[in-house]
């Protein structure tokens, strides 16, 4: 049996059981965010759990909800939409990402038979055992929710790669040529980037000639030799017709879950520490709030956090794999440099504020917001008459 002619017996085609899969998801993401805002209701202002029943009672509802989401949208085809999954996969030309998803399918696939045993015996309906039931089956339901594209985007690829190349060779070699100087010009202008199954980069480009433009697809990397173009279209759904379907990008790490998040690290904001300032009275009040923005460690402060966002962004711009992103990917690494010189500044600076012992002179008074009413009876007092203005004569 090949994938373009794979047809589970009985049941619906491979793009219906891939649209499950995306359903699922879908479901899942809404699933999420109203768990976060109910999550978010049991926290403090700086991210710690003060209500640790609520919370429970939050994720609870969350898992149940996951579980009905499953038996909704994927229970009844799970099995059949891997088995689609697996024939394209057997079928697709060598690349670098097919042993990977071949263990994310391997993966779902345990899942799947996890939430297949719960679901055919479950436990009575509100009781404890359901809470922990679910519970378990939480981490297999993530699974599905965060990987499940890839299975699902296999199965739509049942019907093979369509691309067909619109250009003879002696053509290509023009228009890449056309697209190589536009870009020296600084007239190709990349609007859309996506991987086909083969592993190979395509982008879509505006050529821009004499002001006129014409949409071109482009394969390998635009920053690096050896691009070439593969087709010129009217427009992108035109594009999209003709072009290798994109399969379901990479993740910056493997073990990371949209679904299946650690818990949040408490922190301060830069607003509660600019108030702490602005509402001092001793150079220690100062001090505190700067020492707030650089500390370290769990509750890291916001200049660390800065930091932290300068690395992780710096090594997805590396990830990327472009002669781009490596490039970006060094500028970010300097700027992550010169943050951790200035967190250390700031440090220094803090220390010898508190070890200055004042506080502000009294002379600083405070002015009254809340202003005394006139007396019942009483006349307000007449305000000072408006200067008056001399007209100006050109």
């Amino acid at each position: 049996m090949t994938p373009a002619s794979y047809s589970p017996p009985d049941g619906p085609s491979a793009p219906e059981l891939a649209k499950g899969a995306r359903d699922f998801r879908l479901r899942m993401a809404v699933i999420d965010c109203e768990t976060e805002a109910a999550l978010d209701l049991t926290r403090d202002r700086h991210g710690r759990t003060v209500n640790a029943s609520a919370a429970a009672t939050a994720r609870a509802h969350r898992d149940k909800a996951a579980v009905e989401a499953y038996a909704t949208h994927l229970a009844p085809h799970a099995e059949a939409l891997l088995d689609a999954a697996r024939l394209v996969l057997d079928e697709l030309p060598p690349a670098r990402h097919l042993a990977g998803w071949r263990v994310v399918l391997d993966g779902l696939a345990v899942s799947t038979a996890e939430i297949r045993r719960a679901l055919d015996h479950p436990a009575a309906p509100g009781s404890p055992a359901e809470r922990a039931q679910h519970a378990a089956l939480w981490p297999h339901l993530a699974a599905w929710a965060d990987h499940g594209s890839i299975a699902g985007n296999l199965a739509d690829q049942q019907g093979g790669q369509h691309h067909k190349a619109p250009l003879t060779d002696e053509e290509q070699q023009l228009w890449t040529e056309r697209a190589q100087a536009a870009q020296r010009r600084g007239e190709l202008e990349l609007t859309e980037s996506w991987y086909a199954a083969d592993g190979q980069p395509i982008t879509l480009a505006y050529l821009v000639e004499d002001d006129d433009s014409t949409l071109v697809a482009l394969r390998g990397d635009p920053g690096a030799p050896g691009w070439q173009v593969i087709g010129h279209y009217a427009h992108e759904y035109e594009a999209g017709k003709a072009l290798p379907a994109p399969v379901p990008p990479g993740v910056l790490r493997a073990d990371l879950s949209r679904f299946n998040r650690p818990e949040p690290a408490p922190e301060l904001s830069l607003q509660d520490l600019i108030r702490d300032v602005v509402e001092g009275h001793s150079a220690g009040d100062a001090s505190n709030a700067l020492l707030g923005a650089v500390q370290r460690g769990f509750a890291a402060g916001p200049m660390v956090r800065l930091q932290e966002l300068l690395e992780i962004s710096g090594q997805f711009a590396s990830a990327l794999e472009t002669v781009q992103g490596r490039q970006i990917a060094a500028r970010l690494a300097a700027l992550s440099r010169q943050i951790e010189f200035l967190t250390r500044e700031v440090e220094e600076a803090a220390e010898d504020l508190g070890a200055t012992v004042a506080v502000l002179p009294p002379h600083r008074t405070p002015v009254l917001r809340a202003r005394p009413r006139p007396a019942v009876g009483t006349t307000p007092p007449t305000p000072p008459p408006r200067a008056s203005t001399t007209a100006r004569h050109r």
